[in-house]
């Protein structure tokens, strides 16, 4: 054999194995591996050999984030790829958390039906039951028979509710970018809070109370006092967050043009809330669409021109300071309506009735169980058809919304006329503005994604429902 023959033979013969179909260098054949391709270089400049190579796609990974909880509420998947540090496409995994909350509630009485939406989004309860509530209550055309105590009852607790979320809201954005202070501030305001619930209706969360016909229960005894002494606690502690983080420059680095998105990208993507307030649109249901005396409140709408994660921070700081505003006008209101009326006159949509707050939590009163038990069969058997099977509601659809302290929560009630909803869904918040994760993410450093989404708040039970 000649030497250049067994000179092509050894070198065909040591790279045929490796090569793929069409590759030309002799000096760099490709392998595919598991790992991806492997270059064997052999000789020749190196600039010669990754000419030929695409920076991106060797350089560009995809990594999943998750599924955990980063400052979601609940379990949430990233899909991320990214090149080195920027993320050049994010995408979401949701479904985890997912509770069929709404096809259960298809199987319930419409009052019992509070039980469950109030699980939904956990950190806002009385939104999920006020959106829900106020379509049963169009249903049955009694929105003009609501007490006054009932309706201003809800804006109260609502409010309260708001400064709630927000407070987590805070607390989880800062714990996630290290800030524990933070964290640890929130989490001890929300408790005064979620104080204030117990004494109001039984209960830290879920509590159900906001229900068609009005409230089960009447103000508590030292319920004033205690909402004054909230009053007086919540305008003393947040001051202390806005001194934690407004102008520390740590903080401020971390989220002022982080997770941009202006007024084009929230109306495109369906934003509410927050993020799009904070675009400089004073968009807020309470004062454009108003519903449960909204309108009769003196507060202002808190907008800024920041469309990042600082601006929407900011946002929640000065919404804090405007839901005490309601809170204070609440609790006069409740002291002039002493004895008055909090659920509809019409005991065939008044379930449960006589209820009050006893040593074992939520219940029926002693006076009421001694008339069904022992004094009224008529009341004994009124309870127990309006219990076991409700009331009825007229043939219908309504879309009622309320603002939550994430945006736009509604719910679109549907009745076939019978005791329970054919169809209730609800339009959460979360849902829509976590669509936003792409364009707040996508362009900006793996480290940003997780402000990015902080900022957008969202709670992973409405989600998913």
């Amino acid at each position: 054999m000649s030497e250049s023959t067994q000179h092509e033979s050894t070198q065909s013969g040591s790279t045929q194995p490796r090569s793929t179909p069409g590759a030309a260098d002799p000096y760099a054949p490709e392998q595919e591996t598991t790992s991806g391709p492997v270059f064997t270089v052999t000789g020749e400049d190196w600039d010669t050999v990754v000419s030929g190579v695409d920076p991106d796609a060797s350089e560009r990974i995809v990594v999943n984030m998750g599924p955990q909880h980063p400052s979601t509420h609940g379990v949430l998947r990233l899909i991320l790829e990214i090149e080195g540090e920027m993320v050049t496409e994010a995408r979401c995994g949701i479904g985890y958390l997912h509770t069929g909350i709404e096809k259960n509630m298809e199987f319930r009485t419409w009052t019992q039906g509070t039980t469950f939406c109030t699980r939904m989004d956990y950190l806002t309860p009385f939104f999920n039951e006020a959106a829900y509530t106020l379509g049963v209550e169009r249903l049955l055309g009694i929105t003009d028979d609501i007490p006054e105590k009932a309706n201003v009852m809800r804006v109260l607790l609502m409010e309260i509710n708001r400064v709630s979320s927000h407070l987590v809201a805070i607390a989880t954005g800062g714990m996630e970018i290290g800030a524990l202070t933070v964290m640890t501030a929130g989490f001890r305001e929300r408790e005064a809070c979620l104080d204030i619930f117990e004494m109001f209706t039984g209960l830290r969360m879920n509590s159900a109370f906001i229900r068609p016909g009005g409230v089960p229960l009447d103000v508590p005894e030292g319920g004033l006092e205690a909402v004054d002494r909230f009053v007086e606690l919540m305008r003393s502690r947040i001051p202390e967050l806005e001194a934690l983080c407004n102008e520390n420059p740590i903080f401020k680095g971390r989220l002022c043009d982080v997770g941009y998105l202006d007024l084009a990208g929230c109306l495109a993507l369906g934003l509410t809330g927050p993020p799009l307030r904070a675009t400089g649109l004073d968009w807020d249901l309470r004062k454009t669409e108003p519903y449960s005396g909204y309108e009769t409140y003196d507060f202002d709408v808190i907008t800024r021109d920041e469309p990042d994660a600082y601006g929407r921070f900011r946002i929640r700081i000065d919404e804090m300071y405007e839901s005490l505003r309601i809170v204070e006008q609440c609790r006069t209101r409740l002291a002039k309506l002493e004895g008055a009326p909090h659920m509809v006159a019409d005991k065939k949509i008044a379930w449960p009735s006589q209820l009050e707050v006893g040593a074992d939590g939520q219940g029926n009163s002693l006076d009421h169980i001694r008339h069904i038990m022992g004094e009224s069969m008529e009341a004994l058997i009124h309870h127990f058809k309006i219990v076991t099977e409700g009331f009825r509601v007229p043939a219908g659809q309504v879309y009622s919304a309320v603002e939550s302290p994430r945006g736009e929560l509604a719910a679109h009630v549907v009745s076939d006329g019978g005791t329970r909803p054919y169809r209730v869904h609800f339009r959460d918040p979360s849902f829509s503005n976590l669509q936003a994760t792409a364009a707040m993410s996508e362009g900006g450093m793996l480290s940003d994604v997780i402000v990015a989404i902080a900022s957008i708040d969202p709670v992973m039970g409405g989600v998913d429902r």
